[in-house]
């Protein structure tokens, strides 16, 4: 049996903590998390910082704070007005997984002193636990001071905070360059293209959704997303994934073995055979409303001619 998918904390852990806030990350590796996943932009003053959306209404209090510029990019802002924001709040308010009632007042306090963590913070923290680091890097727009400089910005974070072979480089952009300038960086690449394309851009692993699993025998990782759900996770572990991005870390750390053991080519059949008796049943309905709608027809008597 092959060995169980590295767990992956999708933007820490979203279902105990606010996601990309320092106390998300930290419950994530508690829960055994081998590495945390998160998104990057560039703030105004060139600080990078974490923050998945493009602006910073649905994770911040930017409307009490600044009620004039929620509409602005987040990278807009600068990092000093980025630490005015509180990050954990709208967590206990929206409670978007169902789970805020099941967080400890010590825990609901903690969540309430939460606030925008930089790159550096966050790689430090991964540096001193020794968790893979994977991160997508949003492009300022246009105008921004650093739209021309910010891999390289990044770059400079990366590698004044951690071992670059613990970090996945997902970004595309100057991908050649990148690699040129520090060739331990783990190149990952989210695009489906040939092996031969992968290896000579020298990527070494895929960042997949979690229905496209391939490149399994051509020596290329897969890490797949967002999984959080233990048969899905069973599956991608009888598929040969070597990792997977998920919500849940605390609960698929539980998982000793696969739920059931399926390899792709089964899985396949399965869902093929569900298909075809699917519509094997859809077109028994179909023939038996025709054959009732038939038969009704010839037992309905003919009006005698000349009654009205």
């Amino acid at each position: 049996m092959q060995p169980a998918p590295k767990l992956i904390a999708h933007r820490g852990a979203p279902m105990l903590a606010p996601e990309n806030t320092l106390m998300s990350f930290e419950k994530a590796l508690e829960a055994g998390g081998e590495g945390i996943e998160t998104d990057v932009t560039i703030s105004y003053d060139g600080v990078p910082f974490l923050m998945c959306d493009s602006t910073l209404t649905r994770t911040t209090n930017v409307a009490e704070v600044f009620p004039n510029r929620t509409h602005l990019h987040a990278s807009m802002f600068s990092w000093a007005d980025l630490q005015q924001l509180n990050a954990g709040d709208w967590f206990l308010l929206r409670d978007p997984f169902g789970t805020a009632s099941s967080l400890s007042e010590q825990d609901c306090s903690r969540v309430h002193n939460q606030s925008i963590p930089s790159l550096a913070q966050f790689l430090q923290m991964a540096s001193h636990s020794g968790s893979l680091v994977l991160f997508d890097l949003h492009k300022p727009p246009h105008g921004h001071p650093y739209s021309q400089s910010y891999i390289n910005v990044t770059l400079q974070v990366v590698h004044a905070h951690i071992s670059s072979s613990q970090v996945l480089w997902l970004t595309s952009e100057d991908r050649e360059l990148i690699h040129a300038l520090d060739p331990e960086l783990q190149q990952s690449s989210g695009e489906e293209v040939s092996v031969q394309e992968l290896k000579s851009s020298k990527i070494t692993r895929l960042n997949l959704h979690y229905s496209t699993i391939k490149y399994q025998s051509e020596n290329i990782s897969t890490n797949l997303y967002v999984i959080s759900q233990p048969w899905l996770y069973t599956l991608a572990w009888c598929a040969g994934a070597q990792s997977v991005t998920t919500n849940s870390v605390h609960i698929l750390s539980n998982i000793s073995k696969p739920l059931f053991l399926m390899t792709p080519h089964e899985y396949s059949l399965m869902w093929i055979l569900t298909d075809v008796v699917s519509a094997f049943l859809i077109l028994m309905v179909f023939i038996f409303h025709w054959w009732v709608a038939g038969d009704r027809h010839q037992q309905t008597p003919a009006t005698p001619q000349g009654i009205k």
